[in-house]
């Protein structure tokens, strides 16, 4: 169901893609996430002391309330960003995460720019790209500590994003799996693709970031 009818894409006034990192560039199924999850638990019962049993609510409250776990723990907790980052991103990637030529070859078939903007860091960021087989067709990677103190959804990160890209937002379209994100960048006049498990009722929609040409030829 799409209320407001975006199904088109105005291809003729964007000049540069911005393109979310984890479960927009790879899906849920590749179990990314869950390996994430799963660290965010440990740290907060084993680095932070928070009982086993509150650990859950507590991770998921403050990834609602404040769009990541860690812009939480930063408010309500001091937590030191760099320290945090560490910790949740050791995971296996290499385990879950290989080339993908068909990716590879949708996105060289994109002229315009290309950007990555995500609540990770660059260090995460490089690696799935680089397990992935995309690096190179990316030209900047706008990070957490690029948007900080914000991070997505908040609209202080994306006018700190455009910024640094250099674009104006018109001429932006962002391509995410998170319905509050998008939301934001079309508040900002940019235009956007809805990607993964969840629709956004003001994007078009794909399951799979690969079939992106296909979606703007139509």
């Amino acid at each position: 169901m799409n209320p407001n009818n975006v199904t088109t894409i105005d291809m003729d006034r964007v000049t540069c893609w911005i393109i979310d990192l984890d479960e927009t560039l790879y899906t849920h199924q590749a179990g990314v996430w869950d390996m994430i999850r799963k660290r965010i638990d440990r740290f907060l019962r084993d680095e932070m002391r928070f009982p086993e049993a509150e650990v859950d609510r507590l991770r998921a409250r403050l990834f609602k309330q404040y769009g990541t776990t860690l812009r939480g723990l930063q408010i309500e907790y001091q937590v030191d960003m760099a320290a945090y980052l560490r910790y949740v991103h050791d995971i296996p990637l290499e385990a879950v995460l290989k080339p993908n030529p068909a990716l590879s070859e949708m996105l060289a078939s994109l002229p315009q720019r290309k950007v990555i903007f995500t609540n990770a860091d660059e260090d995460h960021a490089v690696r799935v790209l680089t397990l992935l087989g995309v690096r190179d067709h990316f030209d900047l990677i706008v990070d957490i500590y690029d948007s900080a103190p914000h991070c997505k959804p908040e609209l202080a990160a994306f006018q700190k994003a455009l910024a640094l890209i250099g674009e104006a937002p018109e001429a932006c379209l962002l391509v995410d799996d998170s319905p509050p994100n998008l939301a934001t960048a079309r508040s900002l006049g940019m235009q956007t693709v809805s990607v993964g498990q969840r629709h956004h009722d003001g994007s078009p929609h794909i399951v799979r970031i690969e079939a992106l040409g296909e979606l703007i030829n139509t």
